[in-house]
């Protein structure tokens, strides 16, 4: 196992070991101890009652953050004609059709997300290899799949995030950066607590939120005091 840095252990020792923190001073204390030289981002992590290989406990999805996630994202749409000009007029950074799909190909890979309307589908699905392990394939669930496009480039541009389930039944999203003030990343973690509370597959038993915790880019993880739904 890794030695943990000077600062790292110094601002483990500031969280109290096994203590469920209630929200806002759960973030006051991430923000506190936040070692980085930079705006670090802030990221709210669940470990679930959940079995991914049962279809209905797979979850995946998107949602539109309050407050943003406080960093800039490039967004790239596959469309033709009027769809196009919409996700020009919309500030999508790239936008076309198989000329995208050969240049991505090739190796190219500038962009953050990838959007597509449907009749487009079956020329992207041919990077599916390449964007599938990058979790940028367009998707339905997650919104990017869609005839929606200005609202899909928009909500993308603003705190739309994205959330899937790993083998494990963990779920990790961003929610802001620490440079946020506390009632802002408080909003942003309660949104998201709420949808994957109500995501609760009908199929689990037990303890669904088995632990929940938010850390700062390579700072110490601090658990939340969130209803445990049984």
């Amino acid at each position: 196992m890794a030695k943990k840095g000077k600062k790292y252990t110094e601002a483990l020792s500031k969280v109290e070991k096994n203590k469920a923190y209630p929200v806002l001073e759960a973030v006051e204390l991430v923000k506190s101890i936040s070692f980085e030289k930079f705006d670090a981002s802030v990221e709210l992590a669940f470990n679930l009652n959940l079995n991914p290989r049962k279809a209905e406990q797979n979850l995946r999805g998107a949602l539109v953050l309050p407050n943003g996630t406080g960093k800039s994202k490039t967004v790239l749409v596959f469309a033709k004609g009027e769809k196009a000009k919409e996700a020009q007029a919309a500030g999508a950074d790239y936008v076309g059709d198989d000329d995208l799909v050969q240049k991505i190909q090739e190796g190219w890979s500038e962009f953050d997300v990838v959007i597509a309307t449907p009749d487009m589908m079956a020329s992207v699905g041919k990077l599916g290899r390449v964007l599938g392990p990058k979790g940028l394939m367009p998707n339905p669930k997650t919104g990017t799949v869609t005839m929606d496009i200005e609202k899909a480039v928009s909500d993308s541009k603003g705190g739309k995030i994205t959330y899937r389930v790993d083998k494990f039944g963990n779920i990790q999203v961003l929610v802001g950066k620490v440079s946020f003030a506390p009632e802002k990343l408080v909003e942003n973690i309660d949104s998201v607590v709420d949808v994957i509370r109500k995501l609760r597959p009908s199929t689990v038993k037990g303890v669904y939120l088995k632990n929940v915790t938010i850390s700062s880019t390579m700072g110490p993880g601090v658990q939340l005091e969130v209803k445990k739904t049984v």
